[in-house]
């Protein structure tokens, strides 16, 4: 008998691109988990880089201390960078096809990132004031998000991903697809038909499974690719395709504020068709 879907893991990635760590309990508000990718390293031109054309990000670890972020490179080492107040520099930043207004990080960090990535960068943060809708194909009015692809979470549940690894001659593990919510349990792909679910007290629209990149080829602590194009030529041959790309994962909104902890079970509200094909 399938057991019932139940969240296992919760994680929570300070810095785009950078690594994530696990939470004991994640605070919801309307951008996802607090303080989910609410900093960002971007270009001159404000632009936002990530392990795509830049994968040894990918060796960055980070951490949340009180108002500050501490920043562990093997290379150039430790460095705290204090939040940006509500007074300084802002810059319109852009994510894909939107900007954003963000306040950029002091010098001193700036410099310590550009060092550690041997060219110039600056990091930005994503105050409350730096609103960035969802995309309205799959969104209402209101809805908005951090600093992530698209949308405030991404849940990955365990069942498909041992699906995915029954095909392939090397397993991945969870970490390549930087999921927010784990979730063991269920059917394998069952994620694909759900609409509108309960986690705790919290309900999620779950309106598009999450269209994925080179990053998931990528190892998650290194940057290196040592599988070449794995689990992307797989997913492919397991038809899982959308319009939008190779898929995997749910991506979902919430609905109103709240708290999730390990052992919360996924209740599904509401359920439709596939959107494969």
């Amino acid at each position: 008998m399938t057991t019932l879907p139940t969240v296992t893991a919760l994680y929570r990635y300070p810095v785009k691109s950078l690594r994530g760590h696990a939470l004991d309990a994640a605070t919801i508000g309307a951008r996802g988990i607090d303080g989910d990718r609410r900093w960002m390293i971007v270009d001159a031109d404000g632009r936002f880089l990530t392990r795509r054309e830049m994968p040894d990000m990918a060796v960055f670890d980070v951490r949340i201390e009180g108002d500050a972020l501490v920043f562990d490179h093997p290379l150039v080492g430790t460095h705290r960078a204090p939040c940006p107040t509500e007074t300084a520099l802002r810059i319109d930043a852009r994510i894909w096809n939107d900007s954003v207004s963000v306040r950029m990080a002091d010098a001193e960090t700036n410099d310590y990132l550009s060092r550690a990535l041997g060219r110039p960068v600056r990091v930005v943060f994503q105050g409350n004031e730096g609103v960035r809708p969802v995309s309205p194909k799959h969104a209402v009015p209101g809805d908005h998000v951090s600093l992530s692809d698209g949308y405030p979470l991404l849940i990955v549940t365990r069942a498909s991903l041992d699906a995915l690894n029954a095909a392939l001659v090397v397993p991945v593990p969870i970490a390549r697809f930087r999921p927010n919510l784990v979730v063991d349990g269920g059917d394998a792909w069952g994620e694909d038909r759900w609409r509108r679910i309960r986690i705790g007290a919290v309900t999620f629209r779950t309106p598009k499974l999450c269209s994925r990149c080179v990053i998931v080829t990528q190892q998650p602590l290194t940057g290196e690719r040592l599988e070449g194009n794995e689990p992307l030529t797989t997913l492919r041959r397991l038809g899982r395709m959308a319009k939008s790309g190779v898929v995997f994962g749910q991506n979902a909104i919430p609905e109103n504020d709240g708290v999730i902890v390990p052992g919360d079970r996924v209740e599904v509200l509401e359920a439709g068709e596939s959107v494969l094909g």
